[in-house]
């Protein structure tokens, strides 16, 4: 991306200074420059090569630089100028050279971002190994990074990429010049693109960024299955600044485009002399472009650049480098109102943007959003990547693959979903000139694994505490099972689940509980709980089992002296009936029991009343003569020391008071 090397970040904008680069990479360029000029002298050479990096002319300044290297010199930063004069004119295996020898000089590098600047250089000369070791040892450095945490979580990135890869065929088309081509896109049967094939007559033509033209928008026509003779638009849309990156309304009569801040048709500079990108919006009537305004969201002190439309035309995204921006440029958003007014521009955030360059976006069908970064891992330079937004939903991000990625800048991404086929720019090995426009064609349409997390916990009802081990299954409508997870000791669990998947079920089991359920809908990033409570499971008791023990109930107790069953008994009793009901088969023994505050012939005689009328309760109720028989047995099995009647208070007397039931069978 040569003489796009400022575009990718911005358009460059005159012959001293390019647009998007924000105000603190010169501000820390400058300040390189004074602390490098003590180290190697104060020679006439350095001072001219000082000059040309400090002023961004990069092309200059990489030939004083170079000169100064064949006379000695070596110090730390002249490579490290070197190295970024380079990175910044897409020349890497330059750049990956002199960060080389920086790094060999210097073991402890002023910037981490020269890490990851080297890293990136090594990827475009194919070498991934030592990239690698470069983006461990940047994320060693600075691990809060954006860029740093996309590596860490994606460290087998080379894997996907390669499977992603083979879905499209490119060609070279046949209008591009020795120049840089780039930024295509379609007004019905015409390719609008930018280039630089204009040398022009006068020094202020030529940007000093690279040595090369400045951009003018040229269409080509469609002829005998190809595009052909480009020829350049009318001087009301090339002005004596940089036109690019178009975007054309759906009835062709209203166009976004990128252009130089202007006074007159000529450059305006911000107080430090730069010239920033706008957006800028025409209408459009025959050949010409007539009512080109600005974009009210514009700035004189930042960067806006590359338009495109969503399908229905409701939302612009864009580049900027605004306030609030994460790296050197990010993308943003901002909502066309029917009238023709914008919303406010929303930031797109770090989900997609890094502290590197995130640009050229493209907006698709179905919330898809092609765009160009060097901070999310790929192959090198600038990759294409794509990712699907649905409101503040975002889905992986995903490298679209070789060969539309290879290992230089590729960006500027352009398709028709209905001939599955588009462009994009390349500065590829084998072009034409420093940016070609290729052609693509699309033979598998790449899917987002689009995934909602579900988070929950299993409880016990009755105690209202977390049951750990307990086994989680999401089924689908068919009851086939989607994912299945367990319960940490905390009883919870989180499961991922496709985001576009209806009428889910969460089922949650456990040994000796009921299973419990709870209906679905999968939406993407979901923050909701899902509680999902059990109730112990009722097992047939084995013979000799006391169902007050087993199924944890409140013991039947009875007044002193009384046979008669009592109120808060009853509950107790309709739970023993459920159980009976659900145990058809069940017989029990109702065995009554008294205190010692009478004679044993007495209590033995008050026990079998006791249990008489328990078990007269049950019938009443529903249960079955036949499955119930009863016995009293006084004061003989006390279940306390309470063995007279003044060792214990009527409370605790009140504890051998009592009727149990005894499975039997």
């Amino acid at each position: 991306m040569n003489s796009l090397q400022g575009i990718s970040v911005s358009l460059p904008q005159d012959s001293s200074k390019p647009a998007m680069m924000k105000k603190k990479y010169v501000t820390i360029f400058a300040f390189s420059l004074l602390i490098g000029s003590v180290g190697y002298g104060q020679s006439q050479k350095a001072r001219k090569a000082d000059k040309a990096y400090d002023q961004l002319a990069y092309q200059n300044a990489i030939e004083s630089y170079e000169t100064l290297v064949k006379k000695g010199y070596s110090d730390e930063e002249i490579y490290k100028n070197l190295g970024d004069a380079n990175y910044l004119n897409a020349n890497y295996a330059e750049a990956a050279n002199w960060y080389g020898k920086l790094f060999i000089k210097d073991n402890e590098p002023a910037s981490a971002d020269h890490m990851y600047r080297y890293a990136q250089s090594l990827k475009s000369s194919g070498e991934y190994e030592a990239s690698n070791i470069w983006m461990e040892r940047f994320e060693d450095a600075i691990d809060t990074d954006l860029r740093a945490k996309n590596y860490n979580e994606n460290q087998d990135y080379l894997e996907k990429i390669e499977r992603m890869s083979g879905r499209y065929t490119i060609e070279n088309i046949p209008i591009n010049s020795p120049e840089s081509d780039f930024a295509p896109s379609l007004k019905d049967q015409e390719l609008i693109f930018s280039t630089a094939r204009d040398t022009g007559k006068t020094f202020r033509n030529i940007h000093e960024w690279t040595n090369r033209s400045f951009l003018n928008l040229y269409k080509a026509t469609f002829n005998n299955g190809t595009f052909s003779n480009a020829e350049r638009l009318p001087k009301s849309m090339n002005k004596k600044t940089h036109e690019s990156t178009t975007a054309f309304t759906k009835d062709g009569k209203t166009v976004y485009f990128t252009r130089n801040n202007s006074e007159k048709g000529k450059f305006a500079r911000d107080n430090e002399g730069v010239s920033r990108l706008k957006i800028y919006r025409a209408t459009i009537e025959g050949d010409e472009w007539k009512d080109i305004t600005e974009l009210p969201f514009n700035g004189d002190e930042f960067s806006t650049a590359h338009p495109t439309l969503n399908p229905d035309e409701t939302k612009l995204y864009f580049a900027s480098d605004r306030e609030g921006t994460y790296g050197a440029s990010d993308i943003y958003v901002v909502d066309v109102n029917e009238d023709g007014s914008f919303g406010t521009p929303k930031n797109l955030g770090n989900s997609i943007n890094t502290e590197s360059r995130e640009t050229f976006p493209f907006a698709a069908k179905n919330d898809i959003l092609y765009f160009a970064s060097d901070g999310h891992p790929g192959l090198g330079g600038l990759d294409i990547f794509a990712v699907q937004i649905r409101g503040d939903e975002i889905s992986e991000i995903i490298n679209l693959g070789k060969p539309l990625n290879g290992e230089q800048d590729d960006f500027s991404f352009y398709y028709s979903e209905e001939s599955g086929s588009g462009f994009f720019a390349s500065n590829r090995d084998g072009g034409v000139g420093s940016d070609d426009i290729y052609s693509f064609q699309e033979h598998e349409p790449i899917t987002f694994e689009c995934t909602s997390l579900i988070n929950g916990i299993v409880l016990d009802k009755e105690k209202n505490l977390p049951l750990a081990n307990a086994k989680v299954l999401i089924v689908d409508k068919t009851e086939k099972i989607v994912t299945e997870s367990i319960t940490d000791r905390d009883g919870r669990f989180s499961a991922n689940v496709d985001c576009n998947a209806k009428q889910l079920k969460v089922v949650a089991s456990k040994e000796d509980y009921d299973s419990s359920e709870k209906s679905w809908v999968a939406t993407q990033n979901s923050d909701e709980i899902v509680n999902l409570k059990l109730t112990k499971s009722l097992k047939a008791a084995p013979v000799g089992t006391n169902l007050i023990t087993y199924l944890n109930l409140q013991p039947i107790y009875f007044d002193l002296d009384k046979d008669v069953i009592r109120t808060d008994a009853m509950q107790t009793l309709e739970k023993v009936i459920a159980y009976l009901n659900t145990f058809p088969n069940t017989r029990i023994e109702v065995q009554s029991h008294t205190d010692v505050r009478a004679s044993e012939s007495y209590n033995l005689n008050l026990s079998a009343r006791r249990a008489k009328n328990t078990v007269a309760y049950l019938i009443a109720n529903g249960v079955e003569e036949n499955r119930l028989e009863s016995k009293g047995y006084g004061e003989s099995q006390l279940v306390n020391n309470c063995e007279t009647s003044s060792s214990c208070t009527d409370k605790r007397h009140e504890e051998n008071r009592r009727s149990e039931f005894i499975v039997i069978k």
